[in-house]
């Protein structure tokens, strides 16, 4: 018998119901991706305006370059000294050195459960690692000052002063007086918090290297080291980058743990071993009792903390871009 119909056999038939149904579904998954730049706009726009009043009083480039901070107390006009560089400071040192401290642990951590570590005890390190996301920040702000600072930070500290603060150049950042909460403090446990982000992007990474390449390099007689180093870690290098510049992301904006190891001083000072403040913790632990035209100031303070975190996203993204096209590889 010919085919009286059109359609071919078995052909899937699309209904005015099914049309209707795309069609909403492409507009509520549109929506939910507008909504965040909606909501990042609205963020943007509230605290920028908040903050204006505070940039023409005190000047944008002083606001973020000076580092006198006297904080008023009117409730009409501004009467004290706001500038923001010392916390600027204290939280790239910090940030940056909890990354410095991470990454070679977390490459370690992740070549070792993806080609050493035997199945049985593979899984549970990495449910181990992972679990130390799930902490929250207090527990470690409390750990790190009560116990982890004093038993175990603070003896190192005073072993690299005695060794390192001798040799010109380098020895600045190793100046005593040392004090337990301070730059080096914050940055250390800071690291074990950034250390699961950064470890598990790295092992997903390192996993997903071409299998060929590595068994062709042990062909040829590659030892593991040089196939993890050669082969593995450069294949899987953008990706490290990536999970590199989100933990440093992470770092920049993390508040209570920073806040309570850093030392709350609202100067700054070259030594790791110096008790300052950031950007996120000097707001926690002064907006409550700060008067209104502070609490300005720490709004403008935000707004800085913002602008430093897009601007580390952004060239995350074009360096992890950059990386991949010349690495043949566009990760992430």
């Amino acid at each position: 018998m010919s085919q009286t119909s059109s359609e071919a056999p078995g052909a899937l038939r699309v209904t005015g119901k099914a049309r209707f149904g795309d069609a909403f579904f492409r507009i509520i998954a549109y929506s939910a991706g507008l909504s965040v730049l909606v909501v990042l706009g609205l963020m943007i726009g509230t605290t920028t305006r908040d903050a204006l009043p505070v940039f023409e009083y005190q000047g944008l480039w002083s606001f973020f370059t000076s580092d006198e901070w006297r904080a008023g107390f009117s409730r009409t006009e501004f009467t004290g000294e706001y500038g923001a560089f010392s916390f600027i400071y204290g939280t790239l040192v910090t940030s940056l050195l909890a990354v410095v401290i991470a990454v070679p642990f977390a490459i370690a951590i992740s070549l070792y459960i993806n080609r050493i570590a035997p199945k049985r005890l593979a899984k549970p390190l990495a449910y181990t690692v992972e679990l130390l996301a799930a902490v929250p920040s207090v527990v470690f702000g409390l750990w790190g000052l009560l116990y982890f600072g004093p038993t175990y930070v603070r003896p190192v500290m005073e072993l690299l002063n005695s060794t390192l603060a001798p040799i010109p150049l380098v020895g600045i950042l190793f100046e005593g007086p040392i004090f337990t909460t301070s730059y080096f403090t914050a940055g250390v446990v800071l690291a074990i918090m950034i250390l699961p982000i950064i470890t598990a992007i790295t092992r997903e990474v390192t996993a997903q290297v071409a299998e060929d390449q590595v068994q062709a390099a042990y062909g040829m007689g590659a030892t593991d080291w040089e196939v993890m180093r050669k082969v593995i870690l450069r294949g899987a290098f953008p990706g490290i980058v990536g999970g590199t510049m989100l933990g440093l992301g992470r770092a920049l904006g993390e508040t209570i743990a920073v806040a309570m190891l850093v030392g709350g001083s609202q100067r700054w000072g070259l030594s790791l071993f110096f008790g300052g403040d950031s950007m996120a913790g000097h707001i926690a632990n002064t907006f409550q009792d700060a008067a209104p035209e502070t609490v300005l100031a720490l709004i403008a303070i935000g707004v800085g903390l913002f602008v430093i975190t897009v601007i580390v996203n952004v060239a995350a993204r074009a360096l992890v871009w950059r990386i991949g096209r010349v690495a043949g590889d566009a990760a992430l």
